[in-house]
């Protein structure tokens, strides 16, 4: 039986924990794991629902999942920042920071577990502004992307 790919359910609230269950443990970080199932359904599909899920069957069970907008591990919705610009001469004016913190405001009002964006390695005036705001650049994670051709090459072989 070939695998398919399909909108989650809420009959799939439950594989999709223990599967994210099963990624903490990969990636040994099973102690920070503090998500709920309930949190889980809640976010897919409670009176706000903010995430979306994909599951992968294969003979019947779910044997794999992709999420966005969540984190499966803190078990709550995610705010990330695409962008963040104040003009060279509106610096040091306090807006970013103004920026910021409505944003964290928001991700707070919404229960988000994390605020996210990221940073050019070497932007450094703006790695200590955000450091200073109590914010951590992570050393080990690293962006992933795609655009243009190789974004519409590995789509075509989507079986929609």
């Amino acid at each position: 039986m070939p695998a398919t790919i399909r909108a989650t359910a809420p009959a799939d609230t439950a594989a999709i924990f223990a599967l994210a269950y099963e990624l903490a443990e990969f990636k040994k970080l099973t102690h920070v794991f503090a998500a709920t199932e309930d949190g889980l359904r809640d976010a897919l599909f409670g009176a706000r629902p903010s995430i979306e899920a994909l599951v992968a069957e294969s003979e019947g069970r779910i044997v794999g999942y992709a999420l966005h907008n969540y984190s499966s591990f803190v078990g709550k919705r995610g705010l990330y920042l695409e962008d963040v610009y104040v003009q060279p001469a509106a610096r040091a004016s306090g807006l970013g920071t103004a920026l910021l913190k409505h944003l964290a405001a928001i991700a707070v009002e919404r229960q988000c577990g994390r605020f996210e964006w990221t940073v050019l390695d070497w932007n450094t005036a703006a790695i200590s502004f955000y450091e200073k705001m109590g914010a951590t650049v992570l050393p080990d994670w690293r962006v992933v992307r795609l655009t243009g051709d190789a974004l519409e090459q590995l789509a075509a072989g989507a079986k929609v």
